[in-house]
């Protein structure tokens, strides 16, 4: 039996092409698809997020762009936490003619208003309702969820149990500079979880490029978390800026070029 390779385990955070473009502090605009970004940095799974309403449906001439890739997760809440009533069913339709499909995603859930005690944009019961619907004819697809540092410790911890992934997100860079303690909060409030590293290519947290060591560390990091069974796969973010020669972006496509064939 064949041995997983790093890049397998390799992610891009799909938007579609131009979904930043005049935001963040951005000084150029992009034309890339989450396709090219995929095939650009050299990873071979995509995470398809909506982005201000974008893409509209219908999504199969959008999922078709993926069909070649390992894996494909397609957002049931898009950016921003918006949810559809109908994007459960959209998504679940798109699984069921794209075998390479094997999740969906819920961006910028947590939602906590101490005043209203909202927590999220579902409750535990719909989660577990939707939980219930992942199951198809022939595979069962995970359920991600985004976490952010400045989360961790709100009361998070029963909707992470419903959840079959988290991605764990550093917002603002200098924050990175804390990531082993923060991953190891994670580590206590979701216990049950499969865990994926989330990697900012670009600072959006305070619209300025990503510092490069700051990119290394994180990175670095990763990769150890990954052969020691710590994480399970790490993502770069995003497709809409891999256009743009970032100097964060093409130390990330060289690093993964040099590490992404070793043996895991």
């Amino acid at each position: 039996m064949l041995s997983d390779i790093v890049k397998d385990k390799f992610w891009i955070w799909g938007h579609d092409s131009g979904s930043h473009n005049d935001q963040y502090g951005l000084q150029a605009s992009s034309r890339m698809t989450p396709a090219e970004g995929a095939f650009y940095l050299g990873v071979p799974n995509v995470i398809m997020v909506r982005y201000n309403d974008r893409p509209k449906p219908p999504f199969y001439q959008y999922a078709l762009a993926l069909r070649p890739l390992k894996q494909v997760v397609w957002s049931i809440v898009g950016a921003g936490g918006t949810a559809a009533s109908d994007e459960i069913d959209m998504a679940l339709g798109l699984a069921a003619q794209f075998p390479n499909f094997s999740g969906v995603m819920m961006d910028d859930f947590f939602r906590y208003d101490e005043a209203s005690g909202r927590i999220a944009v579902h409750s535990v019961e719909e989660l577990e309702a939707i939980q219930s619907r992942l199951k198809t004819s022939d595979r069962k697809l995970d359920l991600w969820v985004v976490l952010y540092n400045h989360q961790l410790e709100h009361p998070v911890e029963e909707h992470l149990e419903v959840c079959d992934v988290v991605s764990f997100w550093t917002w603002t860079s200098e924050n990175l500079e804390s990531l082993e303690q923060n991953f190891q909060r994670v580590e206590e409030i979701a216990p049950s979880c499969r865990k994926v590293l989330g990697c900012y290519m670009y600072d959006y947290g305070n619209g300025k490029p990503m510092p490069v060591d700051l990119m290394k560390h994180q990175c670095e990091l990763g990769l150890q978390w990954l052969r020691h069974g710590r994480i399970e796969g790490m993502i770069f973010l995003a497709s809409c800026i891999c256009d743009l020669e970032l100097e964060t972006v093409e130390w990330t496509r060289q690093w993964i070029s040099e590490v992404g064939n070793m043996e895991l």
